[in-house]
């Protein structure tokens, strides 16, 4: 497929649909999205009473004596007491049993342009229908979205949308994905995983956005429902994890190998913050893990940081940090290397590493122009990993 050169008049109305920024809205918000629904009926969604969605019994995890559980979902295996809640305060043992408490309750449904998921090699200039909920496994200190994902589903806004209703929003609004994303989609695992089969029944792709820090079992049970997935690879140390995010590296780098493992497209994004995880020889180790581990074609961004929640003191990454992660990178093999958050920069397109001609043309979010067809090279007929059509 090749699409044609937008018009300056398209570019602007797909600019102001895509945004500059990467943060996400509110449920509240999506009525906007589709205008051709009346705005005084919510297109169907309404406030969770306080049955809708509350005895959704969750997936994995095992009993133990005196009516605890422990959880199998995250390396965190959280050992839950009776009426506790997980870690990610998203999952309560009621009576024994492990029950969702975020199950048909997003409190972020959204159209976006797939590109600022980022997975660029899916579906270029496509659109995804977005899903997220509150709360998050990980801790991190730079949450762009820490006004839903460090809140408990008693602190934010949230919608009854069963998996059913969010694909029929998705195809109201004739999206080509449905994708989880905003907080960490582990989080509601269960939501995520029916939704997901729905969507695929219904002719839709599925993606998420993670932190990669999924058990292995629930993984792969997922990803049977999955075409793509997009990793956020925070750092390459393990004290990055520990002080910043209040995680570990090592499950990530295990999730990031059973998706190749599974034949499931990736993409991985590294948000560069400076002095915490800039440090040039880390980068390269990255990038030469990946190369051994993942192959030299797995699209990596790397991703400009701006100040948020508890990190507003350092000060946004300098472009030519990124573009020196992205020069060493270069030097380590891997052919597709992006750099985020800076648009217009010339490493928002894709080039073709065989004949190195442009063959998605990229502003930040936008597309301009597509020359891969059938899953190559327009130019010179390389195949380009991704998924076309």
């Amino acid at each position: 497929m090749i699409m044609r050169e937008l018009t300056r008049r398209e570019f602007v109305k797909r600019a102001l649909t895509a945004g500059l920024g990467a943060s996400m809205v509110s449920c509240a918000s999506v009525e906007s999205l589709l205008p051709q629904h009346r705005e005084d009926d919510r297109m169907g969604l309404e406030e969770p009473t306080p049955l809708s969605g509350e005895l959704h019994e969750a997936r994995y995890y095992v009993s133990l004596d005196k009516n605890a559980v422990q959880c199998q979902l995250c390396f965190r295996q959280c050992v839950v007491a009776e009426n506790e809640l997980g870690f990610c305060r998203n999952k309560k043992n009621v009576g024994g049993k492990y029950y969702t408490r975020v199950y048909a309750k997003p409190c972020a449904l959204q159209v976006d342009p797939i590109e600022k998921e980022p997975s660029f090699h899916t579906l270029p200039g496509g659109t995804i229908f977005c899903t997220g909920t509150a709360s998050c496994n990980n801790r991190c200190k730079h949450c762009h979205n820490w006004h839903m994902s460090q809140r408990s589903v008693d602190e934010t806004v949230n919608y009854f949308a069963p998996p059913s209703k969010v694909v029929e929003l998705a195809m109201r609004a004739r999206c080509d994905a449905v994708s989880f994303t905003y907080n960490e989609p582990t989080v509601f695992y269960e939501q995520m995983f029916d939704t997901a089969r729905l969507a695929r029944e219904s002719g839709l792709k599925a993606l998420f956005h993670t932190n990669g820090s999924i058990s292995a079992e629930p993984l792969f049970a997922l990803l049977e429902h999955m075409d793509a997935v997009t990793v956020d690879l925070k750092a390459f140390t393990a004290e990055f994890y520990e002080q910043v995010s209040e995680s570990e590296l090592e499950p990530v780098l295990e999730t990031l190998q059973n998706i190749k493992r599974a034949g499931k497209h990736l993409e991985i994004v590294n948000l560069v913050i400076p002095t915490l995880n800039d440090d040039l020889d880390d980068i390269r180790r990255m990038c030469v893990w990946i190369r051994e581990n993942l192959g030299d074609e797995v699209p990596l961004h790397f991703t400009r940081f701006s100040p948020a929640y508890k990190l507003t003191s350092l000060p946004p990454t300098p472009i030519e940090t990124l573009e020196a992660a992205a020069r060493i990178a270069d030097e380590e093999g891997l052919q597709y290397v992006y750099v985020g958050n800076v648009p217009g920069h010339e490493r928002n397109s894709t080039f073709c590493p065989q004949c190195g001609e442009r063959i998605i043309h990229r502003v930040h979010f936008s597309v301009l122009s597509l020359d891969v067809e059938d899953g190559k090279c327009r130019f010179c007929g390389h195949q380009i990993p991704g998924i076309w059509s």
